[in-house]
């Protein structure tokens, strides 16, 4: 794909394989959360997670990846489909849940988000979605006027939540 920026030729596709672009793409990722405190993964450990657990057979995580003609992994999308409880109507019975957008720091302002964020879009909507959702850190400004940027709304009565794995113990444990 080429515009008036003169960008490189983009492929955008579903990750089937486990190769050496896309796990030094997730080991970028990976230490993009260190300051979350997210322990830094060694790179055998990345790639055994992306082949045994991401993309294994029954995974329902789906890997976008944009590559360059090199193959270069220069950005993913990581999303997740999944049937609507409360609306089975044909235009709203499935939702996309995108996970993970992330662009490789090489690869940033050029047009590589909204790259992904569109073909999400169309495959979502070729699977029966009629609607995506994902979070963004209140303190992403720039991540949000992205999203902004490509017509999306916040959910103002949406917050999210989460529990600990020490909480989830907690509460199994009664």
């Amino acid at each position: 794909m080429m515009n008036s920026t003169a960008r490189p030729a983009v492929q955008i596709a579903l990750a089937t394989g486990a190769g050496a672009a896309l796990v030094d793409l997730l080991c970028e990722l990976n230490a993009s959360y260190a300051d979350a405190g997210v322990a830094t993964a060694p790179r055998e450990a990345v790639h055994a997670h992306l082949r045994d657990h991401l993309l294994a057979p029954g995974s329902p995580v789906r890997l976008v990846v944009a590559s360059d003609a090199a193959g270069t992994a220069l950005g993913l999308a990581a999303i997740v489909l999944l049937p609507s409880l409360v609306d089975p109507s044909p235009e709203h019975r499935r939702q996309c849940l995108l996970k993970e957008l992330f662009v490789g720091a090489h690869a940033r302002g050029q047009g590589i988000g909204r790259l992904l964020m569109a073909w999400v879009t169309q495959h979502a909507a070729g699977e029966g979605c009629g609607r995506m959702d994902w979070n963004v850190k209140d303190s992403n400004h720039a991540g949000i006027a992205f999203y902004k940027s490509l017509g999306a709304v916040q959910v103002a009565d949406r917050l999210s939540f989460r529990l600990t794995r020490e909480a989830m113990d907690q509460l199994a444990g009664g």
